[in-house]
């Protein structure tokens, strides 16, 4: 017997409706009937069309660009789906932007990481379904449950299939010291070794200096992250391993594709061969198409975390 709510209803924001519709086809449900619309002043303005009393409540919003309107939407939307007497409210949020502030990095730095979290829950949120956070410690910044998916199995299953498994040839590559530990991780998923870029500023004014961490010639390297931005740190990376460690091709892979300002313009000028993308984020509007850019849709796991959820049952092994 569920006892939280008598139906799955998921519903979206404007932020990722090809994910959306993806998630509920793969629930063979419809998605939910509501309009996100602004009034004359910008404001956000919900409107749901249908009753969704009692019901288990999913709202799929990536917080991605435009940030602040799309967190905007995601909070009202909770508020209109509480004030409709939901059964149970689950934020779905592929991508949680703030993420990058989650600590005081300088004196009078805020936390908005820990901000966001206090007003998905104060808007009426019951839990949050999101996938590679930033920081894995955000999940502490919630008093609601958090489940944070991975995107790296997804990666590994893909590379499994293009090169196979314990392939002495292959390499994955942390771009930064702070991604080493998952690096580490998929490395084992794919049987390989790892190396690791070091980057440091020898000297104010001064370039940084790329060292490789790990001996990459003549070998395909995958680099893993967990975002990419403008794609400056990647592309930097990418260089040092091609040029300075003699590698022989680069791929890479990134759970969200941020791909702000010179972000695409960087990819397809660098020795990246491919890079493969999550679709948490959708590709910038008007940009120019790249053909090294490539996505695989995250939409089979999240419409089977949502089924878990719902059916209360564990979703401990897709994290593996």
């Amino acid at each position: 017997m569920i006892s939280h709510g008598k139906e799955i209803k998921v519903f979206s924001g404007n932020s990722n409706h090809k994910l959306a519709n993806q998630i509920c086809n793969q629930l063979f449900k419809n998605l939910g009937d509501c309009t996100c619309s602004n009034f004359a002043d910008g404001e956000c303005s919900i409107s749901v069309h249908e009753p969704v009393r009692g019901a288990d409540v999913f709202i799929v919003q990536s917080t991605c660009k435009p940030v602040n309107d799309n967190l905007m939407e995601l909070l009202v939307m909770i508020d209109a789906m509480r004030r409709a007497s939901a059964g149970r409210i689950t934020a779905v949020i592929p991508y949680f932007g703030y993420a990058r502030q989650d600590r005081k990095a300088k004196s009078r730095d805020p936390i908005s990481a820990k901000l966001v979290a206090n007003l998905i829950t104060a808007a009426g949120a019951d839990r949050v379904l999101t996938m590679d956070l930033h920081a894995a410690q955000i999940q502490g910044f919630f008093d609601i449950p958090v489940d944070n998916l991975f995107g790296a199995p997804l990666f590994a299953k893909h590379y499994i299939d293009v090169f196979g498994k314990d392939n002495d040839d292959i390499m994955v590559v942390s771009p930064d010291v702070g991604s080493t530990a998952r690096a580490r991780n998929f490395s084992m998923k794919l049987g390989c070794n790892m190396a690791i870029v070091d980057k440091r500023r020898e000297k104010a004014n001064q370039s940084e200096v790329m060292n490789i961490i790990g001996n990459v010639e003549g070998k395909t390297c995958i680099l893993l992250d967990d975002m990419v931005d403008t794609a400056g740190s990647l592309v930097g990376a990418a260089k040092a391993i091609f040029e300075i460690g003699g590698a022989k091709e680069v791929y890479a892979c990134a759970s969200h594709g941020v791909l702000s300002g010179p972000a695409i313009e960087r990819i397809d000028n660098s020795c990246i061969k491919e890079l493969l993308l999550l679709d948490t984020i959708p590709y910038p509007e008007n940009a120019q198409p790249c053909e090294k850019i490539k996505y695989m849709s995250v939409a089979p796991v999240f419409a089977e975390a949502i089924q878990r959820v719902y059916e209360e049952i564990s979703i401990s092994n897709l994290f593996e």
